[in-house]
């Protein structure tokens, strides 16, 4: 990290103020939340921290500000949830387990007791008494209860599928958690393995989710993010006959969006890991078949879906029927289709799809053009024609169709004929919860060798992880190894049977923790659902945007299964979304390997909490992050000297009243309130303390002149303490006190402005020519444009440059004071 200077000294001890107010707080229980408080709610919720041991200054960086609005919200008249949890489930908590010798659970607790003493310090408004740990088993029992329920409603099921593994976390990964290719913790290549795996049926809601109508205010780049990766698709599913190739299944299903170029397929392809190959696959093309399905299972789906990557595939010897044309078609093997997308086959048409004209154009294969590009002669097309408008041509009966019109036409005939129906297909897969692991949720199963699969009974839960698990980086879970844990009886024929091993992913926990925040010591249900009903939905989230596709969707998915229950009303966990950004150090993202991770403990000791809250909310927009620099940081020192000093220097010479400076100082202080509270509205907290710089640079010099009278003075000292204390809560209280207010500054109203004072009566215009400020004109607030005219052409100034010249344009801009002259 990079440091240009000792951190500033300020006027007061911060230590010792915010020691003295946190004390104080908690002795009081001033952020204790009462579920009776007849104020209207307000549901605060920030994304809970993974308890890895420290806070680092992306942590203050996402919760200060969060607890700034929170608190803004509590003085607008709200009573104010603004919880605060662990996502304590984990594989790094499992990694320390095998290098240091160290049980999770001890590592997990021994790191959230350090990070507990580092959130108190920011002096946010939690109310600890609603703290969550999702490894506890209070917590965690209520995951397997929800899957259960999730069981019986066919929503949690079990089958085999290639899975995404990670060789050093030696574990499965959700598609989401794969990035490029890689593992999106160690960034090393992930491999393809075919595994037993717990899915849960997100698909099920998919059209429900691509739904945004519940929510308020989200970004519109989340909501698209979502809706790209859900990847609703309307088309037509056929099949191709396979009769006569002697297996037991008698066609081969493809999708396409595009079936009025079913007359172009030329060939078919079926994904290397589809069950058919090896069935159909002749004998003289085994060996080579065999050795690409191979080749293809060491590949990433990234890498097979890369549009850098050269599209490769072998001939299986078989052939298909395509039914409308009636002709023999090749079925090839290739590792660009996936098993777990579609059907895993794909009817190739190369004249029409750019992968295809490749992989033709590679392999000889025929490239047939059925809808002919508008003025098309005949020709081999140099590319692929993907357009949508052009006409069937060697389409037997539906030549001469636009092909909108044959589209539709061709789907009919298709339905009618019985070879396949129209259908909605989702990019989007189930949602795998299976993890080889220790620690996280054990999925609530039992194998009996006489009953076969049996959920465990409710009134056994929780399925407890055991506390003397062995963890060896076998890629196998710790649990597979403990007699205690594995062997059990069944609770259908009370013979032995044996428990699942595989753990729930870690998103589970945190899909429905802010249900769990209104009743936290709720033991008969997951949450009380009367309290649910008075909080819910989260009034405002914030967080990470890196979570889009992954706990925000789940979040949405969960929140409707709890609604398919009865537990809730809702079915949009967050009603508004704001996504801050990142911090950076040196202009990169914060690493322990390039040391430059900012501590954010040395700045408190030495400054205080406020003023590391308030230089991360005054370095940039909260959304677009900004650069750590230290000598930004001692520049809010230098300020918070400046608010300490107006708030404690004397003030009885001041004039009773009719101070000459009361009326500008009485406008300033009402634009000020005006703008602040906008602006903290938005969480444009940057721009807000901007307004409140402003006014304390007009404060210093009216003090000094002794120009503006005791009680406009009290006023100004009063609104601005008011402003300031959601985003620097110690300093405000303690001048609050000393200034002779009753406690607590945050049990109070915000001020409130008035348009009238606030108005502006007078302005600059600002005079170019020719794109150069020539002038600046002292006018009456609101002037018209004839008026701002003849005073910007009348000025001598602009004349100097206008005189001689022909004007052709004249532009008057009245928000913002501006006259543009265009001269030749």
């Amino acid at each position: 990290m990079a440091t240009s200077s000792r951190p500033s000294r300020l006027r007061y001890d911060p230590a010792a103020i915010d020691r003295k107010w946190q004390r104080r707080w908690d002795e009081d229980r001033i952020y204790h939340v009462d579920d009776d408080d007849p104020r209207p709610k307000w549901y605060a919720l920030t994304m809970y921290p993974y308890p890895s041991g420290d806070l680092h200054i992306g942590h203050w960086y996402a919760m200060a500000p969060s607890d700034a609005h929170a608190r803004f919200m509590r003085m607008r008249g709200y009573n104010v949830l603004h919880p605060i949890g662990f996502d304590a489930f984990g594989l790094p908590a499992e990694n320390a387990a095998i290098k240091r010798g160290i049980h999770p659970y001890a590592w997990t607790m021994d790191n959230m007791e350090r990070m507990r003493g580092q959130l108190r310090s920011m002096g946010c408004v939690y109310d600890w008494d609603r703290e969550i740990v999702t490894c506890l088993p209070s917590y965690y029992r209520w995951n397997q209860w929800f899957f259960l329920k999730m069981y019986e409603k066919g929503l949690a099921y079990r089958a085999a599928a290639p899975v995404n593994w990670c060789p050093t976390c030696q574990t499965v990964l959700a598609n989401e958690q794969v990035i490029d290719g890689r593992c999106e913790r160690t960034g090393d290549t992930v491999i393809r393995r075919e595994m037993e795996q717990w899915f849960f049926k997100i698909t099920a809601y998919a059209d429900e989710l691509l739904d945004f109508s519940g929510v308020l205010d989200w970004p519109e780049r989340i909501k698209t993010m979502q809706t790209n990766w859900i990847g609703r698709s309307e088309g037509v599913e056929i099949s191709f006959d396979i009769s006569d190739l002697g297996v037991d299944e008698r066609e081969i299903a493809t999708f396409t969006t595009r079936i009025d170029t079913v007359f172009g397929v030329t060939f078919l392809v079926l994904a290397p890991e589809h069950p058919l190959v090896a069935r159909i696959t002749t004998g003289e093309r085994r060996a080579e078949v065999e050795a690409y399905v191979q080749q293809a299972r060491e590949a990433s789906e990234i890498d097979r879906l890369s549009t850098e990557r050269e599209k490769t595939g072998v001939f299986t010897g078989a052939y298909a029927i395509n039914r409308l044309s009636g002709e023999r078609v090749p079925i090839w093997t290739a590792d660009y289709v996936l098993l777990t997308y579609g059907t895993g086959a794909v009817m190739g048409v190369p004249a029409h799809d750019a992968r295809d004209f490749e992989f033709a154009q590679r392999y000889g294969l025929e490239i047939r053009v059925v809808v002919a590009p508008p003025e098309w002669d005949g020709e081999p097309l140099p590319e692929a024609y993907l357009g949508r408008t052009g006409s069937q041509v060697s389409s037997g009966r539906f030549d001469g169709m636009g092909n909108a019109e044959g589209y539709e036409a061709i789907a009919d005939h298709i339905v009618e004929q019985g070879w396949g129906e129209r259908k909605v297909t989702y990019r989007m897969r189930d949602w795998l919860i299976s993890r080889q692991r220790y620690w996280g949720t054990p999925i609530p199963i039992l194998y009996c060798d006489d009953c076969g699969m049996q959920p465990v009974p409710e009134d056994q839960l929780p399925v407890l992880l055991p506390e003397d698990a062995e963890f060896k980086p076998t890629g196998e879970s710790p649990l597979k190894q403990h007699a205690g844990f594995l062997n059990t009886t069944c609770p259908q024929c009370g013979g032995a049977a044996t428990r699942e091993t595989d753990t729930m992913d870690t998103f589970v926990d945190s899909s429905w923790y802010f249900l769990r925040y209104v009743s936290v010591d709720e033991g008969d249900a997951p949450f009380d659902a009367e309290k649910a009903k008075l909080w819910g939905p989260v009034d405002q989230y914030t967080g990470g945007a890196e979570h889009a596709v992954m706990h925000l969707l789940y979040a949405r998915f969960f929140t409707r299964v709890i609604r398919d229950l009865g537990l809730v009303g809702h079915g949009e966990p967050f009603l508004r979304l704001f996504n801050q950004g990142t911090v950076l150090s040196d202009h990169m993202k914060m690493s322990k390997s390039r040391g430059n991770v900012v501590s954010p403990d040395v700045y408190v000791s030495e400054l205080g909490a406020d003023v590391v809250r308030l230089y991360l909310m005054f370095m940039g927009p909260w959304e677009g992050g900004g650069d750590w620099s230290d000598a930004g940081i001692n520049g809010l020192a230098r300020w918070m000297n400046r608010v300490w000093d107006l708030c404690t220097s004397p003030t009885d010479d001041l004039p009773a009243d009719d101070g000459p400076a009361d009326r500008d100082m009485t406008r300033r202080m009402h634009q000020t309130i005006r703008r602040v509270i906008t602006d903290i509205e938005r969480f444009k907290y940057n721009t807000a303390l901007s307004a409140m710089m402003e006014l304390t640079n007009e404060m210093g010099p009216a003090l000094e002149a002794r120009t503006v009278s005791r009680p406009v003075w009290a006023g100004t000292i009063r609104s601005l303490l008011l402003l300031l204390a959601p985003m620097a809560p110690h300093v405000t209280e303690e001048l609050w006190e000393r200034t002779g207010n009753p406690y607590s500054i945050h049990a109070q109203p915000l001020p409130e402005w008035d348009d009238a004072l606030a108005a502006i009566e007078e302005a600059t215009l600002v005079v170019q020519v020719n794109g150069k400020v020539r002038d600046r004109i002292a006018v009456p607030a609101g002037i018209s444009e004839a008026d701002a005219r003849e005073q910007a052409l009348g000025s001598e100034r602009v004349r100097a440059y206008t005189d001689g010249h022909e004007v052709t344009k004249v532009v008057f801009v009245p928000g913002r004071y501006l006259v543009s002259v265009v001269v030749k």
